[in-house]
């Protein structure tokens, strides 16, 4: 036997439901909600009444560069230089193990090889190849980072994410000194292991102006470019 649903009679004549119950305002299916609000239509967002936190301004009221740009950026930079230095390294070595090095390779009676002769002959013109080299990429790198970025405080890879680095002194001007205190720290905390992964990530803790800690040093933060 299939039982019945009970049957639902009607209030009385007169009945007026007590105040406080039914759904709060907004609640609904879709289509209902305050006046005015529309979800998902250009313009409106949450409920009012739901503070959301404004984005991380500078000092001088731009927004702040994200760790994900900022990352991009210096990505970019890094196999820019990369790339340059393979430029002038690569043809360096050819030239030395054609020339000057290739005589060590080719003596005939291995027993007249002795360690003063492969150290004056192979080892130390080597060494003395490698430290011009690791002289040269830091000066290129000081090029690319101070000297190319002293006008606008942005390198290649800055400006193709659309940030720079800006004083955090609203009334300062961006130039080759506090570009050159950022460099001479991002230099030093690559000869400290795990200084230099430290000095980037600082930035995701940082508050309020999400500085890594070269941008401390230097007074500097770095901010998104207006569209």
């Amino acid at each position: 036997m299939t039982q019945q649903p009970p049957t639902m009679h009607p209030p009385p004549q007169g009945y007026v439901p007590p105040q406080g119950y039914g759904p709060p305002p907004g609640y609904g299916p879709p289509g209902y909600g305050p006046p005015g609000y529309a979800p998902g239509r250009p313009g409106h967002g949450p409920v009012p009444g739901y503070p959301v936190a404004p984005p991380p301004v500078s000092p001088s009221g731009q927004p702040l560069a994200s760790f994900g740009d900022r990352l991009l950026a210096y990505l970019i930079d890094s196999a820019i230089l990369f790339g340059t230095m393979m430029v002038i390294a690569i043809p360096v070595f050819v030239v030395y193990f054609t020339t000057g090095g290739a005589d060590f390779f080719t003596v005939t009676d291995p027993d007249t090889v002795t360690l003063e002769l492969y150290l004056s002959d192979f080892l130390v013109p080597l060494l003395l190849l490698e430290v011009g080299l690791l002289l040269v990429g830091l000066a290129l790198q000081y090029v690319y980072h101070v000297e190319l970025a002293k006008r606008t405080g942005q390198t290649v890879g800055k400006r193709v994410m659309k940030i720079k680095i800006i004083p955090l002194d609203p009334a300062g001007t961006i130039g080759r000194p506090p570009l050159a205190r950022r460099f001479l720290v991002q230099t030093a905390g690559g000869l400290v292991p795990g200084l230099n992964y430290l000095d980037g990530l600082w930035q995701l803790w940082d508050k309020p102006y999400q500085q890594c800690l070269h941008d401390k040093f230097a007074k500097t933060v770095v901010v998104k470019v207006p569209a």
